[in-house]
């Protein structure tokens, strides 16, 4: 058949085509107009009366957008700047968050700080904050579950018998001394309804954290991870961490709890513990080795798995009341160390968590830090009677601990100053304080300060005992 013999058959369906889609057009215009016309003379009926509506609602996702850009720039500048002078970065992103909040910015400039934080007239329900604190939990529940991944559990064996000493002196000294000082914090700076109990083992394990992530960086960057005191203050770090980390829980759920109620909560929390290492662990090592002899990517099923894994484990945790920091932090430490899950999981967290997440964390920890708050001399005296008894537990006790076991001076002395290194750990702790009442927001002020002083006071020291090319600090 010929090209010519087709055509007259398809020249009328083309326009037949053409005139059932512009009837369809007519037709489907034809009764919207009609619609419209039927319905021109009615009238909403009037709504019950309600309370007024805010002249002009909030708009949480442009504030905390705002705020994340704000914080980030401003903590990547200072965050430089101290690296440039040997400090630890996260003293300038921490630095951050408390110029762009109420001690700086809401002082000098309160409009500025508004257009970031609206007002309580503005948000009388407090979203934005609201928001701000939900993505710095999912960043912070992220970074705890990064930390247990980089906790290499068989060097922590392994440094764990020539570490003992020194590592119980650097909490258990701190851990009293800080419980002694809440006898005198306890009347002026306490919240009004909270037990003595609870404060005074609260002030116990905020003086006896060291931040293991930051003491690590420093040492890696002046390359003193391998040599012999590196060791010790890695496994000393690595212990504190893990034993800090199980007396918060414990104090946690004391303070969420009545005192009946104590015991539920200890006996969950042991099951749960008792699960994750005798039933998880051993499946985790199973899918760790299986994994390390399959080439290619991740499987997409591990990937979310892992991460449903972790929100599991912080949400079952969060259950029992011993926070949701603890079950992600659990589930890092139990994963195998060395296998390609850990590594990989690692590299593709630690860029998003602390560079996009953490932020929210140093803005929300800024939003409540209000140093303005520390006003009189009293107050500052009490704040530096923190830092004192803080350096005095940690530094002091490490170092005669180590003198002790066989250690010189210098060295003693540098491991000291190593732990008593605190950084974003001790933030993490301060928050938990705050938002379970056991702190109120002048002592919070005061004890992040303290964390502050501690942390910048790290490289100088470990400088002058133990000089060496020294680069930027890390987080």
């Amino acid at each position: 058949m010929s090209q010519a013999d087709t055509l007259p058959a398809a020249r009328p369906a083309l326009w037949s085509s053409i005139a059932g889609y512009t009837a369809l057009l007519v037709v489907g215009v034809g009764l919207v107009l009609l619609i419209c016309r039927a319905g021109a003379g009615f009238t909403p009926v009037p709504p019950a009366a309600t309370a007024p509506a805010a002249s002009k609602p909030v708009d949480v996702v442009l504030h905390v957008m705002a705020t994340l850009v704000a914080v980030i720039l401003l903590g990547t500048l200072l965050g430089r700047a101290c690296r440039w002078v040997g400090q630890p970065s996260v003293i300038g992103e921490v630095v951050a968050g408390i110029t762009l909040g109420p001690s700086l910015l809401g002082a000098v400039w309160p409009e500025a700080m508004h257009l970031l934080i609206p007002s309580a007239t503005a948000d009388p329900k407090g979203q934005v904050p609201a928001a701000i604190k939900a993505v710095a939990t999912i960043g912070v529940v992220l970074y705890m579950f990064l930390v247990g991944l980089e906790l290499n559990a068989v060097r922590l064996r392994e440094q764990a018998r020539s570490a003992v000493a020194v590592s119980h002196a650097s909490i258990v000294t701190p851990f009293v001394l800080g419980s002694a000082l809440a006898l005198a914090l306890y009347r002026p700076l306490a919240p009004s309804e909270v037990p003595f109990t609870s404060f005074a083992l609260f002030m116990g394990v905020a003086m006896s954290i060291t931040a293991f992530p930051v003491l690590a960086r420093i040492l890696t960057d002046r390359k003193m991870e391998r040599t012999e005191l590196g060791i010790v203050a890695l496994g000393c770090a690595a212990a504190d961490d893990v034993t800090a980390w199980c007396l918060l829980a414990l104090i946690v759920g004391i303070a969420k709890s009545e005192m009946t109620g104590v015991a539920a909560v200890a006996v969950q929390a042991t099951a749960f513990i008792a699960v994750m290492l005798l039933l998880i662990r051993p499946l985790a090592a199973r899918l760790s080795a299986r994994l390390d002899a399959a080439p290619g990517p991740l499987p997409p099923l591990v990937v979310s798995g892992t991460f449903l894994a972790v929100l599991a484990s912080a949400m079952a945790t969060e259950a029992i009341g011993i926070h949701a920091l603890f079950g992600a932090f659990l589930l890092g430490a139990i994963v195998p160390h060395e296998g390609r899950l850990a590594r990989e999981f690692a590299a593709k967290l630690r860029d998003p968590v602390t560079v996009l997440l953490l932020p929210a964390f140093f803005a929300y920890t800024g939003m409540r830090t209000q140093i303005g708050l520390v006003s009189s001399g009293q107050d500052w005296l009490w704040c530096g009677a923190i830092v004192l008894v803080a350096t005095a537990g940690k530094f002091g006790g490490a170092m005669i601990a180590a003198r002790l076991t066989g250690q010189s001076w210098r060295d003693a002395a540098a491991l000291g100053a190593l732990m008593n290194t605190r950084g974003l750990m001790e933030l993490i702790v301060l928050n938990i304080g705050l938002d379970l009442g056991v702190i109120s927001p002048t002592l919070f002020a005061m004890m992040v300060i303290m964390a502050l002083v501690t942390t910048a006071m790290t490289s100088p020291v470990v400088s002058r005992l133990v000089p060496q090319p020294s680069g930027a600090a890390g987080r």
